[in-house]
C-alpha cells in the first residue's frame, strides 16, 4: 500500500507560500501557526478584516467573509486560537468566534460564538459548551479508547 505522506512536505510548503501571499500581499491577519486548506476562501474585498488566531485550522471550501456588498458593510471577522472551521462552512462579516471552538462542516455562522463551544447548522447554533480542544481544534482525547463516551449522556 502506498502512502500520500511523502507529499506532506510539499503541502506544508504550499500552505506557507499561500500564507505569505495572504498576509504580505493582501494584508490579512493570519497567525503563522494557523493552517488552512489550499481551497479555503478568505475575503479579498476587505482582506484586512480577516483575523485568524494561533493553532487554528480552516478546512476546504470554507468562506471567511469580512464584507457585505448589499449592505455596504466592511467588518472585521475574528477566529480565535485553537479553532477548527469545518469544510464548506461560511463565517459572515463581523462575527467573532471565541478561542477553542469547533464550527461543524456546512455551518452558516451568523452570530458570535462563545469560547469553547461547538456550533452547527444553518444558522449555526451552539450544540455543546465547555469543550476541551488542543491545537487545530482537535479534541484532547482524540485517538484514545472510549473517546466517544463524552457524547453518551
Amino acid at each position: 500500500m502506498r502512502s500520500l505522506n511523502k507529499f506532506l512536505g510539499l503541502r506544508k510548503a504550499l500552505v506557507r507560500l499561500k500564507w505569505l501571499y495572504f498576509t504580505k500581499v493582501w494584508g490579512m491577519d493570519i497567525d503563522p501557526t494557523a493552517t488552512f486548506s489550499l481551497s479555503v476562501r478568505f475575503d479579498k474585498t476587505y482582506p484586512k478584516g480577516v483575523h485568524i488566531g494561533a493553532e487554528s485550522y480552516v478546512a476546504f471550501d470554507a468562506a471567511i467573509l469580512a464584507h457585505d456588498m448589499t449592505r455596504g458593510l466592511y467588518l472585521d471577522t475574528w477566529i480565535g486560537r485553537r479553532c477548527f472551521i469545518g469544510a464548506r462552512s461560511v463565517i459572515l462579516p463581523g462575527i467573532r468566534i471565541g478561542d477553542e471552538c469547533i464550527v461543524a462542516s456546512g455551518s452558516i455562522v451568523t452570530k458570535d460564538v462563545p469560547p469553547r463551544s461547538i456550533v452547527a447548522g444553518n444558522p449555526a447554533t451552539v450544540i455543546r459548551s465547555d469543550i476541551e480542544v488542543g491545537p487545530f481544534g482537535r479534541f484532547t482525547d482524540a485517538g484514545q479508547p472510549n473517546r466517544l463516551a463524552r457524547f453518551a449522556r
